[in-house]
C-alpha cells in the first residue's frame, strides 16, 4: 500500500478534538480514578457524551498490547491488573445515572484470559449496583480463546460488540497483531453460543474501496453480526496511520441502505459515528 498526503478536512468535519473537558463526569471520572476511551482515543464527539452524562469506560489499563497504527491509545507494557476497577467503573454508573453503559478495554494479551476475568467481573459490578442499567461490553479478540468468550457470555452483557475496523487487505499495515477472519470468528462463536446481540465497526477513509467495504458487510452478516457502525477515520496523529480520502456523507448512506438490505437490525453511519457513540439506540431503534 503507498501512503497519500492526507486531504484537506472538508467542510463537514468541524468538530474540534478536546480532551480537556470539566465538569461533573470529569469531576466523578478524575475522583474515581477512571478512564475512559473518549479521552485515551480522543473522541470527537467527547464534549456531547459527557454534557449527556455517559462516558465508554476503558478498562485494565491505559496501555496496549498491541500495535494498532490507527489508534491513539498508548502502547507499551501496562501495568498489572487493578482488581478494585470494577467496583470503581460500578459507583461511576451509579453516580452519573447511566441506564446504558459501554465498557471497553486496550487488548492485554499479556494476561492468561486476555481480561475477560476483568470484563466479568465488571459487568457483575456494575448489575449489583445498577440493576436496570443495560450493559454492552467492547471486547479485543482474546485472540479467539472460546473459554474466554464463554465467561464474556455467561455474564450476559445485552450486546457484546468486536470491531472489524477496516478491511482484511489493511490489516497488516494498520492493524498489526490483529487478524480478520479471527476477529469474524469470535462474532461467529457468540451467535453460536448465545443469542446475545453483536455488533461491529469500521472506519471509512484508509484507502477502501467501496466493494471491499460492501464485501466486510456481507461478511458480518454471514456470522449474523446484528449492529453496525460506520465513520470516518481521523489520524491522531502525523505519526498514526494517514488518511486517505474524506468520505462523504452521500457515501455514508449508501453504505447505510446497503447494510440495512443485508439484514442488520441498526446501522449508524456518518462520519462521526463512532462504535460506542450514541449507543443505546441500536437496542431502542434496532429491537424494541
Amino acid at each position: 500500500m503507498s501512503y497519500v498526503n492526507t486531504p484537506k478536512k472538508p467542510y463537514w468535519l468541524n468538530k474540534k478534538i478536546n480532551k480537556d473537558c470539566s465538569g461533573q463526569v470529569q469531576d466523578i471520572l478524575s475522583e474515581l480514578s477512571i478512564n475512559t476511551v473518549c479521552r485515551e482515543a480522543m473522541c470527537p464527539n467527547i464534549h456531547e457524551c459527557f454534557a449527556r452524562n455517559t462516558a465508554t469506560f476503558l478498562i485494565l489499563g491505559d496501555i496496549c498490547t498491541r500495535q494498532c497504527r490507527f489508534c491513539a491509545v498508548k502502547k507499551g507494557i501496562p501495568a498489572p491488573v487493578d482488581r478494585s476497577e470494577p467496583e470503581r467503573i460500578a459507583q461511576a454508573v451509579k453516580r452519573m445515572g447511566i441506564r446504558y453503559v459501554v465498557v471497553t478495554s486496550v487488548t492485554r494479551d499479556d494476561l492468561a484470559d486476555a481480561g475477560a476475568g476483568i470484563f466479568v467481573k465488571t459487568i457483575s459490578a456494575i448489575r449489583s449496583e445498577n440493576p436496570r442499567t443495560n450493559i454492552e461490553v467492547l471486547i479485543p479478540d482474546f485472540k479467539a480463546d472460546t473459554e474466554c468468550l464463554k465467561k464474556i457470555i455467561q455474564a450476559k452483557p445485552q450486546v457484546i460488540s468486536h470491531n472489524l475496523e477496516t478491511i482484511p487487505n489493511f490489516y497488516k499495515e494498520v492493524r498489526q497483531g490483529s487478524d480478520y477472519h479471527r476477529s469474524l470468528s469470535v462474532l461467529d462463536t457468540i451467535k453460536k453460543l448465545s443469542d446475545i446481540h453483536t455488533k461491529s465497526g469500521l472506519m471509512l477513509g484508509l484507502g477502501e474501496s467501496g466493494q471491499e467495504v460492501l464485501g466486510v458487510l456481507r461478511d458480518l452478516r454471514a456470522v449474523g453480526c446484528d449492529f453496525l457502525s460506520l465513520g470516518q477515520y481521523l489520524a491522531p496523529s502525523l505519526k498514526h496511520y494517514p488518511v486517505s480520502e474524506y468520505v462523504a456523507p452521500e457515501k455514508f448512506n449508501f453504505f447505510k441502505e446497503e447494510a440495512l438490505k443485508l439484514g442488520f437490525l441498526y446501522v449508524a453511519s456518518n462520519p462521526y459515528v463512532r462504535s460506542s457513540y450514541m449507543a443505546e439506540e441500536y437496542l431502542i431503534k434496532g429491537v424494541h
